[in-house]
């Protein structure tokens, strides 16, 4: 549990589905923080700390004492092909609906991850009895031809419609005022492309040289990145903010969000800046799902960065901001709407 694409959906449905009819409890892996726990508690939640799963024996003796103690009719699961584990734990335990949820898909480069990926699939559809997924392209890479269900990575598109005096505010408040803002917020590692990124915001620092840009994450590539942005000189243009609260805020400030992903299921970030009305450059490796609004478009990370940075300044040229609560809504991504129908889904399984 950290502030994650995964757990922020999850975290969402948690906060706006009727929790006299729905509870949720947490299982997150010993040794993780979990920032949200305090709000968890306060919505009548519990979190439990449980050993990973490279423990195995260790972690399916903990959850099935919790399975069975708690006497759970549903557990969900959002640990995509890992989910295994968890299923494995609650079909052992005597749990009557076992949802298997992906949030992934497999990535080039990654042949470790890859390798577990593609070893735990063909198990995906034992333990589960009931198959889900953020999106159609990633739903098809884990079950193939069997039927799933999709929940949208909602938002709560309110919370994030563009609002102009937030903007110039927040812009004051940074010392961005006066400057071309590129942004991205994802976790600092080999799928989001931070290395790419940093050769397409050069090509255009190059063309407009007030251009910032705003990293938001951690990660275990961190401090290659920052080594990378000091060796083309561009320390006074990248602003690297960690991890941050009310992330809604900073979306506000941007004129651009750039997400050059080596592979995405359904990408939250990407949902998040298009109900800000921010103009959206992704690679052609994230689903076409992501599309929302005519502004966004898609680019080959095979294309040099000359071509990328052309992109970004050419959609933000022609992009205006504006509320997009309607547009969000009937795409199916306003929270408030696609909470009741995980609600629904699960009073059905009940029933």
């Amino acid at each position: 549990m950290n502030y994650g694409g995964v757990e922020m959906v999850v975290m969402n449905y948690y906060r706006h589905i009727d929790r006299s009819k729905v509870q949720f409890d947490f299982f997150a892996l010993e040794g993780s923080a979990v920032p949200q726990q305090e709000e968890i508690e306060r919505l009548g939640g519990h979190v439990y700390l449980v050993p990973r799963y490279t423990h195995l024996v260790q972690y399916e003796r903990a959850i099935m004492e919790l399975f069975r103690k708690n006497q759970y009719q549903i557990v969900h699961s959002h640990m995509n092909t890992l989910g295994v584990f968890s299923l494995w734990g609650a079909q052992r335990a005597g749990v009557p609906n076992r949802i298997v949820h992906n949030h992934s898909v497999a990535g080039k480069g990654e042949t470790k991850k890859n390798f577990v990926k593609y070893l735990l699939r063909p198990f995906a559809k034992i333990y589960p009895t009931q198959l889900c997924a953020c999106s159609e392209s990633a739903g098809r890479w884990l079950y193939g031809d069997s039927e799933f269900r999709v929940f949208n990575n909602a938002i709560d598109v309110e919370k994030f419609s563009f609002d102009a005096q937030k903007r110039a505010a927040l812009r004051k408040e940074l010392g961005l005022e006066g400057k071309f803002v590129v942004g991205h917020i994802g976790r600092f590692c080999y799928q989001k492309n931070h290395e790419f990124l940093i050769d397409v915001f050069e090509e255009i620092h190059r063309q407009r040289p007030e251009a910032v840009l705003m990293l938001i994450g951690r990660g275990e590539m961190e401090s290659v990145i920052r080594r990378k942005v000091n060796r083309r000189g561009l320390q006074d243009a990248v602003l690297f903010l960690g991890n941050r609260r009310k992330i809604e805020r900073y979306y506000q400030a941007m004129d651009a969000f750039v997400l050059p992903s080596r592979y995405e299921g359904l990408p939250v970030v990407g949902v998040e800046a298009q109900a800000c009305a921010l103009p959206l450059i992704c690679s052609t490796d994230i689903s076409r799902e992501t599309k929302l609004l005519e502004s966004t478009q898609f680019i080959s990370l095979s294309e040099p960065p000359r071509k990328w940075a052309q992109k970004v300044l050419e959609t933000a040229e022609r992009t205006t901001r504006c509320n997009t609560e309607r547009q969000m809504t009937e795409k199916g991504f306003n929270i408030a709407v696609e909470a009741k129908k995980l609600e629904v889904f699960y009073q059905s399984l009940l029933r």
